[in-house]
């Protein structure tokens, strides 16, 4: 039982369980809105007979049988870190499996499809928002067809309204998030069963052999037609990635018990709809399950629950980012914590404000949800693809697997998502190239950004000196004590800080306790208050302090030097003097880095947030140190 199951162990499955359905399952719960209408466009060339109805439902059947209850639930959400999941929670899992300061192929081919994927998810994330609530106020032309002009603007200033409350956290209104998402699974069914009702003869479709029978007549034609099928599992990786917050025992079962029932209803719903009125349905076969007064209402709860669907992609991305800088691969950024009593709620303004900017962007260029399918597609396959690799990987590098089990099992996984991506490369120049585009860009970002910061500590190491020459060097000189404390931030444990030599050059002077902290960012993700703070006295007053932080945590040095009390330390925090380097660079010296590289680590540097306010330091006690190094 992993950690994340253990700590829910005693609580009410019930109750995390509706909490997952109102977080979770937000994404692929509102896929019915779009994943059938794309099936179903007239661009695919489909005649509407029964056998080509048939095998399109019998691929969304096996679709989420395969991909979300098979490979999701039963074999992707055994790999949690500490009951973490996610792209990011899988590459910590792994990067400690490889030999430290080596990079061999095998280690740079797992950062750079895993850097890759979290890039991808930037871009889900962008058109989540995006396709869900205008596929849902696209409502409106079916109900009221002379409203079309509206749809865009009314789209637009719910997205607008959606990243404005982010700043004031789900925690307010994360209780009603699942009771409406329940009221939305129960109107899916609700709306889907009376159409199978009417023809009962569509539930034959659950008989794979109508699918096999579809590519056979089809060929070429059935193969493209998966860009569409596979957007009735959306949200898969999103499932994942929000594993930690109620564990996988409750997201399993809010799956099986409601979720998957309601989505194969509505699906079959649509689909009967379609084989009884024909062309006439397919323009939007969701919304033409209702008819008169139901359709409104529909419209509004659509809506809404495209919202709650947005709000989870939204905050994994918050997610993402804070793993992403606490593993060193993201620059420092503003993260607020949102709530007192959940640590996961966190707010990035940056994030959302290009979030914010991105959505409304891809809303206005394609102005219609089936346009901005073929850019979902693309992101949605490409990560699936991407988890897949890394899956195998742990189950081979962490859990010692058989190889006769685990590469038939990742070969399986790759058959489905790779039939899916390679889909979706057709739409490529339709809208395809954007999440491929913010993949790229946020992987050279972000190892560009590593890459910088390594080749900063290479340079620092060559102007440093081990740390017990300098207080041998400090007992021979018998320099002048200060009362007071000083706080120097140390890279490296065992190396003096480049600010406490340049302070010593200058000052020629030290306060009465010098404590050396050290913050290490462990691939877990969260440390526990026990195991948080290491303290050792040096002589001469020195102090060494190792704090350690797991990669969903943020650091606090005034938590820190509380936590050092219990071990004897005391330092009166209103008169501690913090000292920190301020480095800045010039793109002229000798490094492994290439030019673009260097402006682009120049740019993210001087942009990142100050250290000031990631170790949350009082500001009035802190001094700077300026250094310039040549990268």
């Amino acid at each position: 039982m992993s950690n994340s199951d253990k700590s829910h162990s005693s609580k009410n499955l019930w109750k995390l369980a509706i909490g997952a359905l109102g977080v979770v399952y937000g994404d692929i719960g509102t896929s019915p809105l779009y994943a059938m209408k794309e099936c179903f466009n007239p661009t695919h060339g489909l005649d509407l007979t029964e056998a080509n109805i048939f095998g399109v439902v019998s691929l969304v059947f096996w679709s989420l049988t395969l991909v979300v209850s098979f490979k999701y639930l039963f074999f992707i959400l055994r790999a949690d870190q500490h009951g973490e999941g996610g792209i990011t929670a899988l590459l910590a899992l792994l990067l400690p499996s490889f030999e430290e300061g080596k990079d061999t192929f095998g280690k740079i081919f797992i950062v750079t499809i895993g850097l890759f994927g979290a890039g991808l998810l930037y871009g889900e994330g962008i058109i989540t928002p995006a396709i869900s609530v205008l596929s849902a106020v696209e409502g409106l032309e079916v109900a009221i067809p002379e409203l079309e002009y509206v749809v865009v603007p009314v789209t637009v200033t719910i997205l607008v309204a959606l990243f404005l409350m982010q700043k004031r956290g789900t925690g307010r209104i994360g209780a009603v998030f699942g009771p409406i998402m329940i009221i939305w699974f129960f109107t899916l069914a609700a709306i889907g069963l009376p159409w199978i009702f009417r023809h009962p003869e569509i539930l034959y479709a659950v008989n794979p052999s109508y699918a096999v029978r579809f590519f056979s007549e089809h060929g070429i034609g059935a193969f493209l037609l998966l860009n569409s099928v596979v957007l009735c599992v959306t949200g898969s990786e999103a499932l994942y990635a929000d594993m930690g917050h109620f564990g996988r025992g409750p997201i399993r079962f809010g799956w099986f018990v409601l979720v998957f029932p309601a989505l194969l209803i509505n699906y079959f719903g649509q689909a009967a709809l379609v084989l009884d009125r024909g062309q006439a349905a397919v323009e939007n076969p969701f919304y033409s399950l209702a008819s008169g007064w139901a359709l409104y209402p529909l419209i509004v709860i659509a809506t809404i629950a495209t919202v709650i669907a947005s709000q989870a992609l939204i905050s994994g991305a918050f997610s993402l980012t804070q793993q992403a800088v606490q593993l060193g691969f993201f620059p420092r950024t503003r993260i607020r914590h949102t709530s007192e009593t959940t640590e996961g709620q966190i707010y990035v303004p940056a994030i959302n404000w290009f979030l914010m900017v991105a959505c409304i962007a891809l809303v206005f260029w394609f102005g219609h949800s089936t346009s901005l399918a073929a850019a979902y597609g693309i992101a949605v396959t490409g990560t699936m693809t991407i988890s897949s690799i890394l899956f195998f990987n742990v189950a081979r590098r962490i859990w010692g697997w058989n190889f006769f089990i685990a590469v038939p099992l990742l070969l399986l996984f790759l058959t489905v998502d790779v039939s899916f991506f390679t889909a979706n490369l057709t739409k490529v120049i339709y809208g395809g190239w954007i999440p491929i585009l913010i993949g790229f860009a946020f992987l050279a970002v972000m190892k560009t950004w590593k890459k910088g910061r390594v080749t900063l500590s290479e340079k620092m190491n060559e102007m440093a000196i081990p740390l017990d020459d300098f207080i041998a060097s400090v007992e021979a000189a018998h320099p002048p004590r200060v009362k007071g404390t000083g706080v120097f931030m140390a890279i490296n444990r065992d190396i003096a800080p480049s600010v406490l030599l340049h302070h010593f050059k200058h000052n020629q002077v030290l306060h009465e306790k010098v404590i050396l902290l050290t913050i290490l960012t462990e691939h877990v993700p969260v440390v526990p208050v026990n195991n948080k703070v290491r303290v050792t006295d040096l002589r001469l007053g020195f102090i060494k302090v190792i704090a350690r932080y797991g990669y969903m945590e943020s650091p606090d040095v005034n938590g820190v030097l509380i936590l050092c009390q219990s071990s004897g330390l005391r330092a009166d925090i209103d008169h501690v003097s913090f000292y920190l380097g301020r480095e800045s660079f010039v793109a002229s010296g000798l490094s492994a880095m290439s030019y673009w590289e260097k402006r682009l680590f120049i740019i993210l540097s001087r942009n990142a947030r100050s250290a000031t306010d990631y170790f949350n330091l009082p500001a009035d006690q802190v001094i700077e140190i300026g250094t310039q190094i040549r990268i």
